[in-house]
């Protein structure tokens, strides 16, 4: 009994202090930017706080006056859910090819797919902005999303899954005059979707928390990310005039809202998809 109750307290502990720096920006941004300016950060709740969030969602700003916070939920949203959709794709089918079509070499280029993770963005990313430069993809959604897809995580863990799935599947799936395309879509789809679940939410956040990509590809305004309406925010300091620090927990708060709803949301499904070693 005493050993249970001191492993709740230290559970019990840990979550306070994670939750802390979550719950003095939820109460900071209720404040005014003067306020935190001059008191710090609050833990109780300020009178500003409909105000804050109905400014950062509605009203237009930036150097063209057109962007707003709405605007770039939704332009974070695109990037996050069409990294992760296009990586499960992309490597669903890398990995069904090198795992169920015989030719040489496939282990050999399994090991180059994979050798790929010491090559992350940001050693590749002056070459990988020239190719979108030239095929003037600068400022579109498709620039923001198509360089990233490659994934050699999705593609191992696509991999090995596909590997335990029972041959009596294929050989039944032949009988029945399944060709490649079928066997694909109505079999290892479906046994796929706590995996594909796994691997969404991963590559979700990692989209979703894009920031040095969106800040190259980018520069218009309407293409804006909420990672870098948070940044340019804090940016902006003139004279006597001070961050719109509210504004900036704000968007913050907002930032964490998604990735929170895709964990809630898919979390039996993640842990599932990475622990099951029944398939």
């Amino acid at each position: 009994m005493k050993i249970k109750l001191f492993d709740h307290l230290i559970l019990t502990a840990g979550a306070v202090f994670l939750m802390t720096p979550v719950a003095l920006a939820v109460m900071s941004s209720t404040h005014s930017a003067a306020d935190i300016h001059m008191n710090a950060l609050s833990i109780l709740p300020g009178g500003h706080g409909v105000e804050t969030y109905t400014k950062v969602l509605t009203q237009k700003g930036g150097f063209t006056g057109e962007v707003t916070g709405a605007r770039m939920v939704l332009n974070s949203l695109a990037l996050g859910v069409g990294f992760a959709l296009g990586k499960i794709t992309l490597s669903m089918m890398a990995a069904y090819a090198l795992v169920y079509f015989r030719f040489r070499f496939a282990t050999f280029l399994f090991w180059m797919i994979f050798t790929t993770l010491l090559l992350p963005l940001e050693v590749r990313i002056m070459p990988s902005y020239q190719v979108m430069s030239q095929l003037h993809l600068l400022n579109t959604y498709t620039g923001l999303i198509v360089p990233l897809l490659a994934s050699a995580t999705g593609t191992f863990y696509f991999r090995q899954f596909f590997k335990s799935v029972p041959d009596e599947l294929l050989e039944a799936a032949r009988i029945d005059g399944a060709g490649p395309v079928k066997f694909f879509i109505d079999i290892l789809v479906p046994l796929s979707r706590t995996m594909m679940a796994a691997i969404f939410i991963i590559m979700f956040v990692y989209g979703w928390n894009q920031y040095l990509w969106p800040i190259l590809m980018t520069t218009d305004e309407r293409f804006f990310t909420l990672m870098r309406g948070i940044k340019s925010i804090l940016q902006v300091w003139v004279g006597s005039q001070i961050p719109d620090y509210n504004e900036a927990f704000a968007l913050a708060v907002l930032a964490m809202v998604p990735p929170v709803l895709v964990v809630v949301v898919f979390q039996r499904m993640f842990i599932k998809g990475l622990t099951e070693s029944d398939k």
